[in-house]
């Protein structure tokens, strides 16, 4: 797995120190929350592509930002909970689908994908890829 941005400061791609940490990082550990984004009307990975991920607080319904990523060049980042980070709950993933299809000269009928889902098994690793087009997306449970 190859490395992504961890702040917005940092901008989207890692510097050479961020990146050879985050490589050391991700190929070190299988994280417990991974995903990865694919453009389906080219097959090609969705790079550059601005994920965040949410936690919601009871009693709320509040949520509450955990982590923002950018996908790299193999659409993919690093693990957006990493082994005993992940509480039991209910989690969000954003993703930032307007800009990515504007950066791509394209409109985009969704400007953003949010996918909600449980975490009942902290211990469980959970991948959860995208699959896009400007006017579809697809979501599943991975391994």
């Amino acid at each position: 797995m190859a490395a992504c941005a961890v702040s917005p400061a940092a901008g989207p791609w890692p510097s050479g120190t961020e990146q050879s940490q985050a490589k050391g990082m991700s190929e070190a550990t299988n994280g417990s929350l991974t995903t990865h984004v694919l453009n389906t009307a080219t097959g090609l990975p969705a790079a550059g592509l601005a994920i965040h991920l949410a936690q919601l607080q009871e009693p709320g319904p509040r949520w509450t930002e955990v982590v923002q990523r950018w996908t790299d060049e193999d659409g993919r980042c690093l693990p957006l909970l990493a082994p005993g980070q992940t509480e039991a709950g209910t989690y969000k993933l954003r993703f930032e689908t307007a800009a990515y299809w504007q950066g791509l000269g394209h409109a985009s009928f969704y400007p953003f994908v949010e996918v909600v889902f449980t975490i009942t098994d902290p211990a469980q690793k959970l991948h959860l890829p995208l699959l896009i087009s400007p006017y579809s997306y697809t979501t599943y449970r991975g391994s």
